[in-house]
């Protein structure tokens, strides 16, 4: 909201003349709503597309983490040349050899984890876990951007409307000129009053020129938001909010603490150093296994060159008795991290409850804005239609006049401000309780 304000302290003070001597026009065209904006930005924006792409990484890691229930198969094979022989003789039957010069080998070997007494099963749950962090994050990053496209958003659309009430007052003051013109022709009417008004022209234009600049800018913005070249000009719905009772704060609180993905991704990485603190406590869980190895092999009794069939098979049990202490200090660890986690789910809490509080009374003191500025503007029509009439008069001076046009297009402006305050306010105040509204 920040630029909303400096744009009005521009619009109702003097204006700051800009290096732009060539001014831009909005081009006619299709309109875009606050919703096509979002939902396009949500779908191509890049760091959306990236972080969609750990999803996928996540997926990986939790497949791979179920690959502990199956088995590790491979086929080994050797060649082995021996020397020196050793061999003995044996009278009338010959010469021996213990084993053959030339050895081959050829093994099939399955191993598998029968047991691993929950190891596995922590393992995979902490994956999905990680992975509903992932999409919390994701979502997050989507709310993120919403935020930055209702100021972007509704910038566009205070820039639009003030450019329109400057062409009104465009009007408005060319038409005067005319009529002074006419009555300087007659000798009623003084070249300064003439003078004057062309000044207050040629300020208005400057204001105009300005205000074009500015939208050249948040359209350039905007663009780069949805992927478009950057000299496209776009245009956008004047889309403002209607009054809504709001909720009270308490209420508003609690609706937050359930919907914001801060607080959701600060319960779900509790849930995982709780997790990983399991985990490190079963690393020192016994461990079943199933082993099995076939194949071909040379070198039994009594034929030590035939290449005969061979298997082994069994069960091995690993139970671990002193690991230097590294499960120790991993549980220490993890419990500092659940300590950790702890903080900072207070700290999103009071964060909450921060941007709840101040969305709402921005909100309402922007509603209270509105009745007060359709007021002034009603005021404000009624003391220039007293003004035109006065002038023509001559009870008045052009100057007078002057000053009563400008302060019906200021409180046209500031109406428009304060609608575009309500609406924008809204909004944050929606994405404040994390309600989703892409």
């Amino acid at each position: 909201m920040k630029s909303i304000y400096k744009l009005t302290v521009i619009l109702l003070l003097m204006p700051i003349m800009m290096a732009y001597s060539q001014k831009t026009e909005i081009i006619p065209g299709d309109s875009l709503s606050l919703n096509v904006i979002l939902r396009e930005v949500i779908q191509n924006y890049p760091s959306i597309k990236k972080a969609q792409t750990d999803i996928q990484s996540s997926e990986a890691n939790i497949e791979l983490a179920k690959t502990a229930y199956l088995p590790n198969i491979d086929i080994t094979s050797s060649y082995t040349r021996l020397g020196p022989l050793q061999s003995f003789t044996l009278p009338g039957i010959g010469t021996l050899s213990l084993y053959p010069a030339n050895n081959y080998s050829a093994m099939l070997n399955i191993n598998e984890n029968i047991y691993d007494f929950g190891k596995t099963v922590k393992n995979i749950a902490f994956e999905k876990q990680n992975k509903e962090l992932v999409g919390f994050s994701i979502e997050l990053l989507k709310h993120k951007l919403s935020g930055m496209m209702i100021g972007n958003y509704y910038t566009i659309v205070l820039l639009q409307e003030a450019i329109r009430i400057k062409d009104e007052e465009l009007a408005t003051l060319n038409e005067h000129l005319n009529f002074v013109q006419k009555k300087e022709a007659t000798g009623s009417a003084t070249k300064y009053e003439i003078l004057t008004t062309k000044v207050r022209i040629s300020s208005i234009e400057n204001q105009k020129t300005d205000l074009l600049t500015s939208l050249q800018i948040q359209q350039s913005q905007l663009n780069s938001f949805l992927g478009k070249s950057q000299d496209k000009q776009l245009i956008v719905k004047n889309q403002l909010l209607d009054p809504q009772i709001l909720a009270p704060n308490d209420s508003l609180f609690s609706f937050a603490f359930d919907h914001r993905y801060e607080m959701k991704i600060a319960r779900q990485k509790s849930t995982l150093a709780d997790t990983r603190l399991k985990m490190v406590s079963s690393q020192n869980n016994p461990s079943l296994n199933f082993f099995a190895a076939g194949g071909l092999k040379n070198g039994y009794l009594p034929n030590i060159n035939v290449i005969t069939p061979n298997f082994a098979a069994g069960v091995g049990l690993k139970i671990p008795i002193f690991d230097a202490n590294r499960t120790k200090y991993k549980k220490i660890q993890a419990q500092m991290d659940i300590v950790g986690n702890d903080q900072e789910t207070e700290l999103a809490r009071r964060t909450i409850v921060n941007e709840v509080a101040e969305s709402r009374a921005n909100a309402e003191s922007a509603l209270k804005k509105v009745s007060q500025s359709e007021l002034q503007v009603e005021q404000a029509q009624q003391a220039y239609s007293l003004a035109v009439t006065n002038y023509q008069a001559g009870a008045i001076t052009n100057l007078d006049l002057l000053d009563n046009s400008t302060s019906l297009a200021e409180s046209k402006l500031a109406l428009l401000k304060t609608r575009i305050d309500y609406s924008a306010s809204l909004l944050k105040l929606k994405i404040a309780t994390g309600e989703i509204i892409y």
